[in-house]
């Protein structure tokens, strides 16, 4: 099978590399929570739904369970339901023999039998269809397939990890998703974050993302100007982690000097300003802050905006408690 956007096969670790791994970033409450619950399930054989905006990195941690369990050694298959068409997914999940339709010359081994063994990734699961999601059902609950136009059923052995981004529940309820297929995936689920919900983790993606496409373009760039990376962070991101890699990428093209500036960065991030405190009402910084001194005020603006609740102030910023509250003791914070 040729690989292609739809569907991939790595057939060992080493194939892995660094670049496809890339490394998870956990410096907030909410993606070390993600991070131990992907160690604690890794070594099992656990079916596991991976939930999350697009963009918030499913198949990354896909992978990270796989590297994390006994199947390390073995294929780790991706495939995006959503993007093959209704007429081959069949034949692309479960293989097809000779004859079974025009063009079938020879037979084919699907995604089950290429992973067997090891780890089946299915992204956008919501978008298969009802004849799909029976035939997925059964090759779940009976660990064996059957390939389109074949009359004898074939033994996989694979770890099904499926990701969507859409609420299941809704589609069990308009009918478009199975309800029996929604109980065999949702064994065990892991919610990603959205990156503004999360936004402790921004300098040290964006880092990882500038130090990636420096030594791809042979670039060198020492990091980010306190300005332009305030940018960043003020920025809200509606295409979560994988905006803010295309945005590096296309900063670090632009960048002059060492470090990336403010005009380097898209003009939707570049122009955002900085932080909008009240609906309506843009209340700006000086221009010649430091990083750390622009946190020190917002936070102190929040903090002040929120009457002191803490609770509320925390979520406003898309931080937990315990961050705000590191935050407020380490620039000595007024909470009222």
């Amino acid at each position: 099978m040729s690989e292609s956007d739809e569907a991939k096969v790595y057939t060992d670790r080493s194939e892995i590399t660094d670049e496809q791994s890339e490394y998870i970033v956990g410096a907030s409450d909410k993606m070390k929570r993600v991070l131990h619950l992907a160690e604690k399930i890794a070594p099992t054989e656990t079916t596991v739904l991976i939930t999350g905006e697009s963009g918030t990195g499913k198949e990354k941690i896909a992978r990270f369970i796989h590297l994390n369990s006994a199947r390390a050694g073995r294929p780790f298959v991706t495939v995006n339901a959503g993007a093959i068409p209704e007429t081959l997914i069949e034949s692309e999940l479960f293989g097809h023999v000779r004859g079974a339709f025009t063009d079938a010359r020879d037979r084919k081994r699907g995604l089950f039998e290429l992973a067997d063994g090891g780890t089946l990734f299915l992204d956008e699961i919501a978008e298969t269809s009802p004849g799909v999601q029976i035939r997925l059902l059964r090759a779940l609950q009976e660990r064996e397939i059957r390939p389109v136009g074949g009359d004898t059923n074939l033994k996989v052995d694979v770890r099904i990890v499926a990701a969507t981004n859409k609420d299941l529940r809704e589609a069990m309820a308009d009918g478009t998703f199975r309800e029996d297929l929604f109980y065999r995936l949702n064994v065990f689920r892991i919610q990603l974050p959205p990156l503004r919900e999360r936004r402790e983790d921004i300098p040290f993606l964006a880092e990882y993302f500038l130090r990636l496409y420096c030594e791809k373009n042979r670039k060198k760039l020492e990091g980010f100007t306190d300005r332009a990376l305030a940018l960043l962070l003020n920025y809200a991101f509606p295409g979560n982690v994988r905006e803010l890699e295309n945005a590096v990428e296309r900063s670090a093209t632009l960048a002059e000097g060492t470090h990336v500036r403010p005009l380097d960065l898209p003009p939707e991030i570049a122009e955002g300003g900085l932080p909008m405190l009240t609906e309506g009402k843009v209340e700006t910084f000086p221009d010649d802050l430091t990083l750390e001194e622009l946190e020190r005020r917002y936070i102190q603006r929040v903090l002040d905006r929120k009457s002191g609740n803490m609770t509320h102030a925390a979520k406003s910023l898309g931080i937990s408690r315990s961050t705000l509250w590191r935050k407020v003791s380490k620039y000595g914070l007024r909470v009222d």
